[in-house]
C-alpha cells in the first residue's frame, strides 16, 4: 500500500486523519509560510488563494524527497477580503475575536496531494463563520479559558471545544472548519486505490 505522509504536525489535522481511520506519517515540511505569504502579497494573491499556494508547497517539499503521497494543507481566515494570520499573543487573540465579534468571515481550508514533486489534485473549501455578539464578559471568561491555545489557531478558537460558543451560524464543511477537508480527499485516495472503495 502507497505510504502516506502529512507535511504537517498539526494536532488537529492528524487527529482528523486518525478518526477516519487512516494510516500516515507526519513530518514537518519546511516551507517558510511567512516568506510565501509575502511573495503572494507582492503579486496580490487573495487570502483563498494563498491557502491554496500553501498547501501545495507542504505537499511538495516533502514529496520532492520522501516516495509516497504527500498531504499538505493550510488554512487561512479572510474578513472583508482582508488575509488574518493567528494571533501572536492572547492579547492579540482577544483583539481578533473582539474584531470578529457579531460579523462574518471566512476559513479557506485547502489541501493538496503531491507525490514525487507534482501535485496530483488540489481542493479549497471555505465555510462561512458567523460569530455572535457576545458580551466582554463572556470574552473575558473565554480568553481566560483558552490562554495560549488561542494562538495556535487561525481563528483564535477551536470549534469542537469552547469555541463553539463563539458562534451564531456556520455554513460549510466540518472538517474544512478543522483544517482539512477530509471527505474530498477520501474520495481521491479511494479514487487511486490507496483506500478501499
Amino acid at each position: 500500500m502507497t505510504e502516506l505522509i502529512l507535511a504537517s504536525r498539526s494536532a488537529s489535522r492528524g487527529a482528523v486523519l486518525r478518526g477516519a481511520g487512516i494510516a500516515f506519517k507526519a513530518m514537518e515540511s519546511g516551507v517558510d509560510e511567512a516568506a510565501v505569504k509575502a511573495e503572494l502579497a507582492r503579486i496580490g494573491a487573495d487570502p483563498r488563494q494563498v491557502a491554496v499556494q500553501l498547501a501545495e508547497r507542504k505537499a511538495l517539499a516533502v514529496s520532492a524527497h520522501r516516495p509516497g503521497l504527500v498531504i499538505g494543507a493550510d488554512q487561512t481566515l479572510e474578513l472583508d477580503g482582508a488575509l488574518y494570520d493567528k494571533a501572536g499573543t492572547v492579547d492579540e487573540a482577544r483583539a481578533r475575536l473582539s474584531q470578529l465579534r457579531g460579523r462574518t468571515h471566512l476559513l479557506h481550508a485547502a489541501v493538496a496531494v503531491a507525490s514525487g514533486g507534482e501535485v496530483l489534485w488540489r481542493t479549497v473549501e471555505s465555510p462561512r463563520m458567523t460569530m455572535r455578539a457576545f458580551s466582554d464578559g463572556f470574552l473575558d471568561a473565554y480568553v481566560a479559558a483558552a490562554g495560549d491555545a488561542l494562538t495556535a489557531s487561525v481563528g483564535c478558537y477551536y470549534l469542537e471545544g469552547l469555541g463553539a460558543q463563539l458562534f451564531e451560524r456556520i455554513e460549510g464543511d466540518y472538517f474544512a472548519i478543522l483544517g482539512l477537508p477530509l471527505l474530498p480527499l477520501l474520495e481521491f485516495l479511494r479514487g487511486r486505490g490507496t483506500l478501499a472503495a
